[in-house]
């Protein structure tokens, strides 16, 4: 048998338990307190991490003495990160440690002081719902939700369902991003509901009721304060996008995409100064550190289109948010900084490391990006794949992308779809990175799989409705096999029954072989209904698992409540297969 040389690196095992045969994660091993705290290989060539952090950029009238800093004698800290400069564990530090169950509480206080780390808690937020959560490479993949009423579409009560689902539905933040309809009324009641924390695009108020050519240093501030008094957790910030990009844009296919990043370009060239949030930039540090509102500091040149990715326009714009995420940590500011936006698959790894070394570190937040351009309607997965990647080479945040991205403003349903597509490019990542625990519970579903515990399966599944749901238009009882091998073809069960092999056998995992399946629910049946491809009647045929459930409707045959024992249960299913398989070739059409 050949002698194959796996590249294992050191990095953790992402079973707790090393359960399963495989080697284990391939990443670097885990560096919590270094530059690359879970990260990696590179690939060669890739940009080399920074060797500043947040401690190389302290503030000015902070003195280092006997081997630490020490801030002025009347100093009172009031961000994470200026508690986390004087060693401080704040309650919202220790809330993060129990989410992250491989870090300790002085681990998230060391890691926010690095600056590799936020925690966006807005102190106003803090006295309602919010659940203090992290954002840094050091703790697991996070994903953001956007939502937001339109001059066209949706309003406040709306919204406040899109923010329910989209924490039903594991957002681990949410941007409200509404541009239409009483944004100060959406925007209050949003945040007093919210368990996850709520950022913003301030710029979208300060234009209401004026035009971007009016902005002005007072409306820019006074909105900015406005907006944290409410308790707005994070602030995309386009300071980055300055007037010497904009000649860089003319070849662009697809221009500027960015609706900050464009408004503030037309502010520009009407006025023919510099972007004034970068002018004013230590000013809105001031606002923003009163209430700790973290930076997100914009991608407002980020390509629109794999056409201009990674161009000078870009990377000089993420260049200069190199400088601001160091005048921002000077001010006692915690940082995050957006990413793109539509990158060829080639290209993510350079994007994420480049980001590392110019931002020192400051977590990276993208949206997608996008790997290809031509599939609206489905681009929640053209940018779920880049998503993955950039998770695994450094991403600390990924902002969700909806089948209606480039269409419309998402729906319910669409919010979802996000959702759950960027959970699992999320959960991938921290898989891969081998991020201890993380594969725990894949393995749970494995070996319930293995023991053909359907309830169990389905139970432990991330979308349990629509998992049963599936299951159960093609087969009522949950048995030895599924509808899509039959009884005799089923390897899981074939596995199962080899005595030598431990498949199927694990503790608290066994079923007896044919066990009674509960009704559908309403929400199951919608699911199926959604989909297409049953009748009312076959739907409600479903749904008849249970007598009361349909009115007294009788249940299929093959239920192993009907049938004598399991044997005759296989007979009838089996029946029931060669029924469908007649089915489908009956209506199957010649191409």
């Amino acid at each position: 048998m050949t002698d194959f040389k796996i590249p294992v690196r050191g990095a953790h095992n992402p079973s707790s338990t090393n359960a399963g045969t495989t080697p284990g994660s391939f990443a670097h091993a885990a560096d919590i307190g270094g530059p690359k705290s879970f990260s990696s290989p590179d690939t060669p060539g890739m940009p080399q991490p920074s060797d500043k952090t947040a401690w190389d950029f302290m503030p000015e009238d902070w003195t280092y003495e006997n081997g630490q800093w020490r801030p002025p004698a009347v100093f009172e800290p009031i961000t994470q990160l200026e508690h986390a400069r004087l060693g401080i564990v704040t309650p919202a530090m220790k809330r993060v440690a129990e989410r992250e169950k491989h870090l300790t509480a002085e681990q998230v206080r060391d890691e926010v002081a690095a600056g590799r780390m936020i925690i966006p808690a807005n102190r106003v937020h803090l006295s309602y719902k919010l659940d203090p959560m992290c954002i840094g490479r050091a703790g697991l993949t996070k994903i953001n939700a956007n939502m937001g009423a339109s001059p066209v579409s949706s309003g406040t009560d709306e919204e406040v369902e899109k923010l329910q689902w989209a924490e039903r539905w594991s957002a681990d933040t949410v941007m409200d991003l509404s541009t239409g309809g009483d944004l100060d009324a959406t925007r209050d009641t949003i945040i007093r509901h919210a368990h996850v924390p709520i950022g913003t695009v301030p710029i979208y108020s300060m234009i209401i009721n004026r035009s971007i050519e009016e902005l002005t240093t007072d409306v820019i501030l006074d909105t900015l304060r406005h907006q944290a008094e409410q308790g707005v957790d994070y602030f995309t910030i386009h300071a980055g996008v300055a007037r010497d990009h904009l000649p860089l844009i003319r070849k662009r296919l697809i221009g500027i995409v960015s609706r900050g990043g464009s408004l503030l370009a037309k502010w520009m060239l009407q006025h023919g100064q510099e972007n004034p949030t970068y002018t004013h930039f230590e000013a809105i540090c001031d606002v923003m550190h009163e209430y700790d509102v973290s930076f997100s500091l914009g991608d407002g040149l980020r390509p629109g289109g794999l056409a201009d990715a990674t161009d000078a326009a870009q990377l000089g714009e993420l260049d200069r948010r190199g400088e601001l995420t160091e005048r921002a940590w000077r001010k006692g500011c915690q940082v995050m900084v957006e990413g793109p936006g539509h990158v060829p698959l080639d290209q993510i790894e350079y994007n994420m490391k480049l980001q590392r070394r110019l931002c020192h570190g400051a977590p990276f937040y993208v949206l997608g990006p996008l790997v290809t351009d031509v599939f609206p309607g489905y681009d929640h997965i053209t940018s779920a794949i880049g998503a993955t990647s950039a998770g695994y080479h450094g991403a600390a945040m990924l902002c969700y992308v909806t089948p209606k991205e480039h269409l419309g403003l998402p729906k319910k349903d669409d919010v979802k779809q996000g959702c759950i597509a960027y959970k699992i490019a999320a959960h991938a990542a921290d898989v891969a990175l081998g991020i201890p625990g993380a594969r725990d519970w894949d393995d749970d579903l494995t070996r319930a799989r293995a023991a053909l515990n359907w309830d169990k399966h389905f139970d432990l599944a991330f979308d349990t409705d629509t998992a049963r749901a599936l299951h159960d238009e093609d087969l009522d009882v949950d048995t030895d096999f599924c509808a899509m091998c039959g009884h005799d073809w089923c390897s899981v069960r074939i596995s199962k029954e080899i005595v030598e092999f431990e498949s199927g056998k694990a503790d608290g995992f066994a079923r007896e072989r044919v066990m009674k399946s509960p009704a559908l629910t309403s929400e199951q049946q919608e699911i199926l209904q959604t989909r297409g491809h049953l009748s009312p009647d076959e739907i409600h045929r479903l749904a008849g698992k249970t007598r009361d459930a349909v009115g007294g409707q009788s249940k299929a045959s093959c239920h192993s409540d009907l049938v004598s024992d399991e044997t005759e249960a296989f007979g009838v299913q089996g029946e029931k297969l060669l029924a469908l398989r007649r089915k489908g070739k009956e209506g199957a059409r010649p191409r």
